[in-house]
């Protein structure tokens, strides 16, 4: 069967104290776009992973890579072998602040339960993604949510418009942590309020403008670059650019599909370089 794990992008992220586990409070608005991997499942008698796609050569020397680990956890769950052939085909960069890894994670758990026929729980399937990584459980709803604690604690958000996006990557790595430990100032949580009735794009940009990505200054100390790439997203018609998560990932929020296409062609011209696609979050129900 296929699965698709489509990236997560982080419309704001606000960073908290530390908490007594070792992780930030966090608080932040996350949305799912149509780009993202894809996983190939089929059971099988032991269990194999097979990488392909224009990133999946930065995988290959993982030792553990995080779908195994799905795959045992779910299996260990369940009382079974676990056994399958997956192959991921990573189109999504790798560790670049959208969730490419999580998403994975995710979608093998949502496959494998559906190959194997085991029978869980919501709450059961969540409690797995919670011990492989703070985004899987998101990861594993794909859809607009409201995240909080440090990431496990969501809540569904309905009615946001399907937003047209442009993702730029400058091919530049930016490790979580030594990100997470440059951060000098916490403007803390629980002042933004999550978005209700915001159902078209203007409406939201102008939410979003109160808001901010606080890991966003110390990853563009780290790579520079980024902020090349925001200006670029800017210059070409972004009505809205931030950087996701811990970056490098930037998104461009645009007024149609259609400027969304023309700004990646002209950014692709300018930065061959650069990873840029255009791409449509997937729409939520309610």
């Amino acid at each position: 069967m296929r699965v698709v794990a489509p990236a997560k992008i982080n419309l704001f992220l606000h960073v908290g104290a530390r908490r007594s586990d070792g992780f930030h409070a966090l608080e932040s608005l996350a949305v799912f776009t149509q780009a993202g991997d894809t996983l190939r499942i089929a059971a099988a008698e032991g269990f194999s992973l097979v990488l392909d796609g224009p990133f999946g050569a930065a995988l290959a020397g993982e030792a553990d890579n995080l779908i195994a680990r799905a795959a045992r956890a779910l299996a260990e769950k369940a009382g079974r072998v676990p056994g399958a052939r997956i192959t991921l085909t990573k189109n999504l960069p790798v560790a670049s602040g959208i969730g490419g890894g999580s998403a994975d994670a995710a979608a093998a758990l949502s496959g494998l339960v559906q190959v194997w026929g085991v029978a869980l729980s919501q709450d059961e399937m969540h409690a797995i993604a919670e011990t492989l990584g703070s985004d899987v459980p998101a990861c594993l709803m794909s859809r607009s949510l409201w995240m909080e604690g440090r990431g496990e604690i969501l809540t569904p958000v309905s009615g946001l418009p399907a937003l047209s996006m442009v993702l730029v990557n400058p091919g530049v790595a930016v490790p979580t942590g030594p990100v997470f430990a440059a951060l000098k100032t916490r403007t803390g949580t629980g002042q933004a309020k999550a978005p209700d009735g915001l159902r078209d794009t203007a409406a939201l940009v102008s939410y979003l403008r109160q808001t901010r990505n606080d890991l966003e200054a110390p990853a563009r100390a780290m790579a520079p670059v980024i902020g090349d790439v925001l200006g670029a997203l800017e210059q070409n018609g972004g009505l809205l650019a931030r950087m996701s998560g811990s970056g490098a990932t930037c998104f461009g929020l645009f007024a149609s599909d259609d400027a969304a296409k023309n700004a990646t062609e002209r950014i692709a011209r300018s930065a061959p370089g650069w990873w840029v696609v255009a791409t449509q979050t997937i729409s939520s129900c309610g």
